[in-house]
């Protein structure tokens, strides 16, 4: 008969499976929710984008007032500090007047915590005219 070494002895293997498999996969979740929380500011940010143009390309309302609407909608929904960098124009470059929306805003990379002006979001509505 074989008699059992110490390398031989899994005895205690089993505590240290599960510390270092939940570790992984503790990290794998948090890295999952975090880049959904990514995707979910990103469309926080376009959606308000989306409605600051819409709002400024109706016929009785100014560019200021869309980029309002704008940091009105991010500051609500995350945070004013998602609202700071709001640029608003016209634009012709689709054959017809269009109002265009930029937002720059932090990347969230850690929690809300992340990379100032790395993400960049555009949306467009056509003018809207009481003539023509």
């Amino acid at each position: 008969m074989r008699s059992l070494g110490v390398l031989d002895d899994e005895r205690g293997s089993s505590p240290v499976e599960f510390v270092l498999v939940g570790t992984l996969l503790t990290a794998l979740t948090l890295a999952v929710l975090q880049v959904a929380f990514a995707v979910y500011v990103r469309n926080v940010v376009h959606d308000a984008a989306v409605e600051g143009a819409h709002f400024a390309a109706l016929a009785d309302t100014s560019l200021s007032e869309g980029a309002d609407r704008t940091r009105q909608v991010i500051s609500r929904a995350i945070g004013a500090d998602y609202a700071e960098d709001v640029s608003i124009g016209e634009d012709s470059a689709l054959g017809h007047d269009s109002i265009v929306v930029e937002v720059r805003t932090t990347l969230p990379v850690l929690g809300l915590i992340g990379i100032p002006y790395a993400m960049e979001v555009e949306a467009r509505a056509p003018v809207e005219s009481f003539g023509d």
